[in-house]
């Protein structure tokens, strides 16, 4: 047990270190001898691990990416009184992160589906699985708020291409002032729709 407890304690090192190198370098300029490095883990670790290589460990770093930003989802809709705030807040703390990482931290889905979306559809659908995974708890929160599911999810996908578009011109300008341009328009777009459903905004 205490073997399989330190491989998976490694492969999630290797995981998180990819993560955070696509985030600043992106998938290409990423190199696994790079990640073995700041890993600290022997080189065989890597088709020991990840036997299919480098696109099986940016597969799972994008599925741990999309995990955390799940998470931020359920905390903040659980936490926050109608969806203005849910959004406020969700681009409150991706705001943080910016600023926290010098803006060399982008979004590891977007950076992997504008670098690989075309070269490998093992990583497009990737991210595809992760921005599914974000679109879909927005639609069912929105749905629970009282709108129709199609309009629902029209919104949801439409907040989560916004959120991830204000993030790229927002480290383009080192500047958060399009988040919380994302979050004022959003914010009001959501209340509106929820309000005129008869739901509570």
């Amino acid at each position: 047990m205490a073997g399989i407890r330190k491989g998976e304690a490694t492969s999630a090192r290797m995981v998180e270190v990819m993560l955070g190198l696509i985030q600043s370098r992106g998938y290409a300029g990423t190199g696994i001898n790079t990640v073995l490095e700041q890993s600290g883990v022997p080189k065989g670790s890597m088709y020991f691990h990840f036997p299919e290589g480098k696109e099986q460990l940016a597969e799972q770093a994008i599925a741990r990416a999309s995990e955390e930003f799940r998470a931020l989802i359920a905390q903040t809709t659980a936490s926050e009184p109608g969806p203005g705030r849910v959004i406020g807040r969700v681009l409150e703390v991706l705001s943080g992160l910016l600023v926290d990482g010098n803006y060399e931290l982008g979004c590891p889905v977007s950076v992997v589906t504008l670098e690989m979306g075309a070269h490998s559809d093992r990583l497009r659908s990737a991210c595809a699985l992760a921005y599914e995974s974000w679109i879909a708890p927005v639609a069912d929160y929105l749905t629970d708020s009282g709108l129709a599911p199609g309009r629902a999810r029209e919104l949801a996908e439409t907040v989560v291409s916004t959120v991830e578009g204000a993030m790229v011109v927002s480290r383009a300008m080192r500047d958060t002032q399009p988040m919380r341009s994302a979050a004022g328009v959003l914010g009001a777009l959501l209340d509106e729709a929820v309000g005129a459903a008869g739901g509570q905004a």
